[in-house]
């Protein structure tokens, strides 16, 4: 089991093996917590920075643009349920 030495910065260095085993490179976030005489040092998840608008486009539709009024349609799929039900028994 590697050992690591505490600065007296209170820095500790990560041995590569554990790194590279988890994947960690530089710069990459951690939490620190603490449970007893533990010390737990989890990635944080990397925030993709994505909005809901820049995932305008992400879907393909072939042909002419749909208008917003048709989409918000309500769609009455009573008979198409019924007879999909009766299909996949």
């Amino acid at each position: 089991m590697p050992t690591v030495t505490l600065s007296t910065k209170g820095q500790v260095v990560i041995p590569k093996e554990i790194r590279d085993a988890l994947h960690w490179e530089a710069g990459v976030e951690l939490t620190v917590t603490s449970a007893g005489d533990l010390v737990v040092l989890k990635a944080t998840p990397k925030k993709t920075g994505k909005r809901l608008e820049d995932l305008r486009g992400m879907l393909k539709h072939d042909g002419p643009p749909i208008p917003i009024e048709e989409l918000c349609k309500p769609v009455d799929y009573s008979e198409d349920w019924e007879e999909s039900e009766r299909r996949s028994r």
